[in-house]
């Protein structure tokens, strides 16, 4: 083989390669690939029973398939799968407008950071007020049980 037919075979190859699966992508249903796909579901939770750092305390939790370190992965995945398949946000904060009961629950806080059907989250849980200790408590067992704390 001469060098211009060489060449050529040579690109040949590389434009069947670039035409496939690219690295790092998932491989469509059916087909055999090397890369792995991504979690959708993948966060990591602290908390703070006493609302300070020093005592926090975080755990990962991934679903689809269920995994991480947290305690209760198994019912966590499930309480935030059901959401899903109600559409309700359990990430969402409380509307500015809305009005709360004046309890105090307690000063435990959580932070969830990660990712959620692959879109990022972000979200800041207290027990500060009516409206909190109730987004929390839709969070159980994803956050703790706080039944015990002061009300």
């Amino acid at each position: 083989m001469d060098f211009t037919s060489l060449t050529a075979a040579a690109l040949a190859a590389l434009a069947a390669l670039a035409g496939g699966p690219q690295a790092g992508a998932p491989a469509e249903p059916g087909e055999t690939g090397t890369a792995a796909k991504p979690i959708a579901h993948d966060l990591r939770i602290t908390v703070s029973e006493d609302g300070s750092r020093s005592s926090s305390r975080t755990h990962t939790l991934t679903c689809e398939p269920t995994g991480g370190d947290h305690p209760q992965a198994e019912a966590a995945c499930e309480v935030l799968l059901g959401a899903n398949t109600r559409g309700a946000d359990l990430f969402a904060p409380v509307g500015p407008e809305t009005m709360c009961t004046q309890q105090h629950g307690g000063p435990a806080t959580a932070t969830v950071v990660g990712r959620w059907n692959g879109e990022p989250v972000h979200a800041t849980f207290s027990r500060t007020n009516g409206c909190e200790i109730a987004r929390w408590d839709a969070m159980v067992p994803v956050l703790p049980s706080m039944a015990a704390q002061p009300s």
